[in-house]
């Protein structure tokens, strides 16, 4: 099964986006938590996203607040769905990271998630279905978390 990897623009994201680990972990899905700046370190991030299928990854979630770029400049250097978490902070606390998360441009798609928290583990779920469409056994385990009303 293909692994998900978790970027955050910066260190003091880890707390909200660390709350998708569980999910991923009650899913039998490898994962890497790394921290990559699109604004600074923005090679680096290029790099990642062209290498990311070559190094397993089937998915990729970003967690990114105010102007919110990490989520698109991953999509512009990668082929592989991209999840986008708007985190708070900045405008009406993280409007403005939700808005940059989801305008992006015709050809270049990031799927948005809410902002904080709920996004974080809503990604987690959405990358494990993504997965699941190849992974019957994933499938089954989607079912029996639903059945469960969504609680692990």
């Amino acid at each position: 099964m293909h692994k998900v990897a978790i970027l955050m623009g910066s260190e003091t994201d880890r707390a909200i986006m660390a709350e998708a680990v569980p999910y991923l972990e009650h899913f039998g899905i490898g994962h890497e938590v790394l921290v990559l700046s699109a604004h600074r370190q923005p090679g680096k991030v290029a790099a990642f996203a062209e290498g990311a299928r070559a190094a397993g990854f089937g998915v990729l979630i970003a967690g990114a607040g105010m102007a919110a770029h990490l989520a698109g400049a991953l999509k512009a250097n990668s082929t592989l769905p991209v999840i986008g978490v708007p985190l708070p902070g900045g405008l009406a606390d993280g409007l403005d990271a939700l808005l940059a998360t989801v305008q992006m441009p015709k050809g270049v798609p990031v799927a948005t998630m809410s902002v904080g928290k709920a996004g974080a583990i809503n990604s987690a779920i959405l990358a494990a279905e993504i997965l699941a469409l190849n992974e019957p056994a994933l499938a089954d385990k989607l079912q029996q978390f639903k059945d469960r009303g969504a609680k692990l």
